[in-house]
């Protein structure tokens, strides 16, 4: 758990898989059993659950809660746990919120409501909504490939009036936007996009949300350190090592290649749920070759 203003949430988290058994159904000994390897030997001081790679459009409500609290039992004690709670339902939404809050979240991942392509206006509307429902600090999440709609830098810096409203987690990659609004707020930025983890760090965000941090947690770490420590040159050997890692991973959904990876590792993942379908054999070999070349053999 993080006690740094500057980065509520930690450096280095990971947005988790859920493990599904075979059947589909939900493995909760599996999902503590994957936190606690990510936090004790992956280099994880926090975790995100319940996100996209967490399937959480296709969990129910009662799913949602049995992985956040069993993910908490397992890690809380010594990493923060972000809950995903956004939808595209504002009053939907609260209510994850408040069930988050009430199981033990250290903090809520909000995203920007998709499908309904909500103006700047209902945006900010829908995140201070949420962010007044609880007591928990929030992450804005800025995904427009998947939401469509972008947060804007003024959006941004109303949000940030909020004090709640602390950090957002960009998968927008648009860096004139990402220093505006540092430039213009006190928001913590985690990069959400691995392929961009350094130079968005460069431009000052303070951590990543990653998902190939399932696998390289203890690099992004020292990526991270490098450049806090303002050795670039390191830097860039560190993230050029992983390139490879960045694009064997992201070759199709994420989760599909992560799963497929866990799995080959011996570690708790199962299959994804539809509408996603498993990584083919070919595309396995593919990741198999892709990782060797990251330095990382399944």
């Amino acid at each position: 758990m993080t006690t740094d203003p500057a980065r509520p949430f930690g450096r280095v988290l990971t947005a988790m898989v859920t493990p599904f058994a075979d059947d589909g159904s939900i493995d909760l000994a599996g999902a503590q059993e994957l936190a606690a390897h990510l936090v004790d030997r992956q280099a994880h001081d926090g975790l995100v659950v319940l996100g996209t790679t967490g399937e959480a459009p296709t969990l129910s409500d009662g799913e949602q809660h049995a992985v956040l609290e069993a993910v908490i039992d397992a890690v809380g004690d010594r990493a923060t746990v972000v809950a995903g709670v956004g939808t595209n339902d504002t009053a939907h939404t609260i209510e994850n919120a408040r069930r988050a809050e009430q199981l033990g979240a250290d903090g809520l991942l909000v995203v920007t409501p998709y499908y309904n392509k909500p103006p700047q206006a209902g945006l900010l509307r829908h995140f201070t909504a949420v962010a007044d429902a609880t007591d928990l600090p929030v992450m804005l999440y800025d995904i427009p490939p998947r939401s469509v709609v972008p947060i804007e830098v003024e959006t941004l810096v109303r949000a940030a009036e909020h004090p709640r409203i602390v950090a957002v987690k960009d998968a927008k990659s648009d860096f004139g936007a990402l220093a505006w609004t540092l430039a213009r707020t006190d928001l913590a930025y985690y990069c959400g996009e691995d392929m961009v983890n350094l130079p968005m760090l460069a431009l000052g965000a303070v951590g990543v949300v990653s998902v190939v941090g399932h696998l390289v947690g203890p690099r992004l770490a020292e990526l991270i350190a490098a450049v806090e420590s303002g050795d670039l040159a390191k830097a860039r050997e560190v993230n050029d090592s992983l390139l490879p890692v960045y694009t064997g991973v992201f070759r199709t959904q994420g989760v599909i290649t992560v799963k497929a990876a866990l799995r080959e590792l011996g570690l708790p993942a199962g299959p994804v749920r539809p509408p996603l379908v498993d990584a083919t054999p070919e595309q396995i070999a593919q990741l198999r070759t892709d990782l060797a070349d990251g330095g990382l053999t399944l």
